[in-house]
């Protein structure tokens, strides 16, 4: 004799059926034992048929219940549908490309103008506020036109392809890891930034290469090719390609001061991104979502939080470490014969003639002739750059959260 299911027998949202509903090949539970397994059943996995509680099971071998939408779909249904969703994941996209897009193409000619302005150890006017930088950009643009502003740009992005690429070869090869688990320590901390460190060793021939194209005067320069940056890397490891004077400085001097900046970067940034993140998730933690609260108001509390901590992380990085960078730009810039635009001027050509021995005695020259301020020279760039950042963040959250009102 079989034993009957209990009457108060609730497993899962489970109404039993008799046994004459049973389908063909079915049998009734032989023991308890086989019972007690079918009740203490995985608990839910998303995007599997397990059961969510006040649900029915269907009888054996029938399909899944049409005409009848679970808990989450009409939430999502009460969302606005599909569409809604598609709409979310399409303007999240389109946030972040806007950011990338500022970051690495509209503010080119902030990065370009900074660029000069660090490499110009003879200039009259520092640069520091973004009034007399605009006034510089609009004399270049009018002499040379808007072709001035954006050179180099692609060097810049074979760069960064260069260090992804660098980065993700040596993490496969060697026991370096790339990313940091929960569970770190401190070996893996060390194994982290050397990783980091020998990325920028790695890819600096081309950094300097692509620093040429961008503080280069249009003006003499011929038209580069989109490999140039590449080729000229190459080029300065073998000592070959166009011939240098005798103050370059070689690739082993550069390789402390590169391997210094790029883990310091890196360490800034990420330590800024964390705290941000945390004190906004925080935040909004405390403001827990209502009845009334639109969909609108979640998704921006979703996609921003990101975009806020990464653009705080940048912006501090590049504060703290805008005098190191100068004295590295110089660094790498000497010896290459090049030609740069007349930054108080607008128009007119100099070329770079420094005698730097090392990071050290650039350092100490630097403040000897130019003053504390010569470190931050084109600094008037960087606010012009980051200002014009948040406008584009402000605006695409605005165009954003009117979309997603007109769907809901």
């Amino acid at each position: 004799m079989h034993p009957r299911r209990p009457d108060g027998f609730d497993g899962l949202g489970y109404r039993g059926v008799s046994r004459d509903e049973l389908g063909p090949g079915s049998r009734p539970f032989s023991s308890s034992s086989e019972l007690g397994a079918w009740v203490t059943s995985p608990p839910d996995i998303p995007g599997s048929r397990n059961l969510h509680w006040g649900e029915k099971t269907p009888p054996y071998g029938a399909g899944t219940p049409l005409g009848g939408a679970g808990p989450n779909e009409e939430a999502n249904l009460g969302a606005g549908g599909p569409g809604a969703e598609q709409l979310n994941r399409f303007a999240g996209f389109g946030i972040g490309l806007a950011s990338l897009f500022t970051e690495n193409v509209l503010a080119h000619p902030c990065i370009v103008l900074r660029r000069q302005c660090q490499v110009n150890y003879h200039a009259r006017n520092y640069h520091l506020t973004p009034f007399t930088i605009v006034n510089i950009m609009y004399c270049i643009n009018k002499t040379q036109g808007p072709r001035a502003l954006w050179k180099g740009m692609g060097s810049t992005f074979i760069v960064q392809g260069i260090t992804l690429g660098t980065e993700g070869i040596i993490s496969e090869f060697t026991p370096l890891p790339r990313e940091l688990s929960h569970k770190w320590n401190l070996k893996q901390i060390g194994g982290h930034l050397l990783l980091k460190g020998l990325t920028h060793v790695v890819a600096m021939p081309f950094y300097s290469a692509s620093l040429i194209e961008t503080v280069q005067s249009e003006i003499i320069r011929d038209n580069p090719g989109i490999l140039d940056c590449v080729k000229e890397g190459i080029g300065r490891v073998l000592g070959l390609g166009v011939p240098h004077s005798k103050r370059l400085l070689p690739l082993m001097v550069l390789t402390f001061p590169t391997a210094l900046h790029g883990v310091l970067h890196y360490v800034i940034s990420s330590i800024v991104q964390k705290l941000v993140l945390f004190v906004l998730k925080r935040d909004n933690s405390h403001n827990l979502p209502t009845e009334s609260s639109t969909s609108v108001q979640s998704m921006l509390d979703a996609y921003f939080p990101e975009l806020i901590a990464s653009f705080a992380a940048s912006l501090c990085a590049d504060v703290m470490l805008y005098p190191l960078e100068t004295v590295l730009h110089r660094l790498h810039i000497q010896g290459t014969r090049t030609i740069i635009d007349n930054t108080d001027l607008g128009y007119e050509v100099l070329p770079i003639n420094t005698q730097y021995e090392g990071m050290k005695d650039c350092i100490s020259t630097i403040k000897r002739e130019e003053g504390m301020q010569g470190f931050y020279k084109g600094f008037g760039a960087v606010i012009v750059q980051y200002t014009l950042h948040v406008a584009v963040l402000q605006l695409t959250k605005i165009i954003y959260s009117t979309l997603l009102q007109n769907v809901s």
